[in-house]
């Protein structure tokens, strides 16, 4: 039997994290919620030993959430299981023209919806993750299917 934390069907997301010199990473992100609507904002949790940690840690430029849909799937392996600190995931993104623009800004190709944050707080450290707190600034949504933790179970690409 699942342990309850892995009894959710949650979203899959990657956040998108830009560096002061248009440099980004993309991470994937399962621990990720609302939890206000007015004004709008998120709670994610990133992993300490992250790149995504890393440029968060400093004044990122710009932050992106992107919820994933099953058009993703085959991404989650590159995203979340390799680390930005040795792999370059910004050049494979680009390689396999994976790579659209909204706003100006590099996300990824058949997301489900694009959240642009803003208002970065840290708000809770924790032995291997921080919590932080994001201000919704603008929005996209598209009619794609989500990738949810079910997927990736299923496809054995987790658990």
């Amino acid at each position: 039997m699942k342990r309850p934390w892995n009894r959710t069907n949650s979203n899959i997301y990657s956040l998108v994290t830009f560096n002061d010199f248009d440099d980004f990473n993309m991470n994937i992100c399962t621990y990720v919620s609302v939890v206000n609507m007015n004004p709008r904002q998120y709670i994610i949790s990133i992993d300490y030993n992250t790149l995504t940690y890393s440029y968060l840690a400093q004044n990122v430029s710009k932050i992106i959430l992107q919820s994933l849909s099953f058009k993703n799937i085959d991404l989650v392996k590159n995203l979340g299981k390799k680390s930005g600190f040795n792999f370059n995931k910004k050049k494979y993104l680009n390689e396999n023209d994976l790579i659209t623009k909204w706003k100006e800004t590099s996300v990824l190709k058949q997301t489900s919806f694009l959240v642009e944050l803003k208002g970065k707080k840290k708000i809770y450290e924790m032995n291997d993750h921080c919590l932080f707190l994001f201000n919704v600034e603008s929005f996209k949504n598209s009619k794609n299917e989500f990738l949810t933790l079910n997927h990736l179970i299923n496809r054995k690409i987790i658990l």
